[in-house]
């Protein structure tokens, strides 16, 4: 028979461990956390960067939600805060959730921490607030250390409004596809990738959007952390030099202010272009991103034009 999961909250008793956590030697007690699911913000890096609100927080909880145990414990151990650790990731939700709930119900307190930055941000958590919402009980969030944020704050470029895409789909053919339509945002864009495929993603940024500025920014807050600043097609040709190693935040600055649609025969001679080296799908998606027309429009003008280029229907 399977062993039954242990409860998430541990009871207290006379013979628990003082609530508290540890600053330069010094040591600070703290009450029980009130009731509910709290959200706290870890540090992206340096762990000097939490809150004095998070660690009481975390002190103070019964239990500790957290994605990577081994991750998490590197923050407690720091500041000597023995609140018992549990995982919650996406690969453990679906069983994790009921448990998070009963202990909730019956009065706990949990923090749900992910391994960086803030919860629910590119991270699991979403399902789990909705849930408890659901239920009644309190959600309390804690405001704190953010990758996005940071990127912003250091890129250069404008911060009136963005938007955050997070991670770009794995393949290329559908993050071509993705970063077509970001390219009609009118708003600074902020997005994740990884190491292993930000070369790839910086080419097809230059090739979508290349004019524009943008920042690359790697393992923000950490010893090894690096700005690059420069326009998208600059940044891309020295993608070649670039340290893959860490985690990555890339900044796009928005289309440029006096960007105009380009007239009928502007059009025309861009989809030429484009049929001459590429589908028409792919020449459509490159057009609209560089035109300022609806897709509708353009997607009819270059069938009529391939079927004179290349005869037949066009179709492909």
């Amino acid at each position: 028979m399977r062993a039954k999961p242990a409860p998430i909250n541990t009871p207290e008793g006379p013979d628990a461990a003082p609530r508290g956590f540890s600053i330069d030697a010094h040591r600070l007690a703290v009450p029980k956390a009130s009731p509910g699911l709290h959200l706290v913000a870890t540090p992206i890096g340096n762990l000097g960067d939490i809150t004095l609100r998070a660690l009481q927080t975390l002190a103070g909880v019964d239990v500790i939600a957290c994605e990577d145990t081994r991750i998490t414990r590197r923050l407690t151990e720091r500041y000597a805060i023995t609140a018992q650790l549990k995982q919650y990731h996406e690969h453990n939700a679906e069983a994790a959730r009921p448990r998070i709930l009963e202990a909730l119900a019956a009065g706990g307190s949990v923090a749900l921490v992910s391994d960086a930055g803030t919860p629910l941000i590119s991270d699991p958590g979403f399902k789990l607030v909705r849930e408890v919402c659901a239920a009644g009980h309190a959600v309390h969030a804690l405001p704190g250390p953010s990758s996005v944020l940071v990127a912003l704050s250091v890129a250069a470029l404008p911060t009136d409004r963005f938007f955050f895409e997070g991670f770009l789909p794995a393949k290329s053919v559908a993050r071509k596809s993705r970063l077509t339509e970001l390219a009609r945002i009118d708003a600074t864009l902020v997005m994740f990738e990884s190491g292993n495929r930000v070369q790839d993603t910086l080419a097809e940024l230059a090739e979508i959007m290349g004019t524009r500025e943008a920042a690359i920014c790697r393992e923000l807050t950490k010893l090894h952390e690096e700005i690059s600043r420069a326009t998208l097609n600059e940044l891309a040709r020295d993608a070649d030099t670039l340290e893959t190693r860490g985690e990555f935040v890339l900044v796009i600055a928005p289309p440029a202010a006096d960007a105009e649609m380009l007239t009928s025969d502007a059009l025309d001679e861009l989809l030429r272009e484009q049929l001459a080296a590429h589908s028409v799908k792919d020449a459509v998606a490159h057009a609209v991103a560089l035109s300022g027309r609806p897709r509708r429009e353009v997607y009819a003008r270059a069938l009529e034009l391939a079927k004179n280029l290349r005869g037949g229907d066009g179709q492909e």
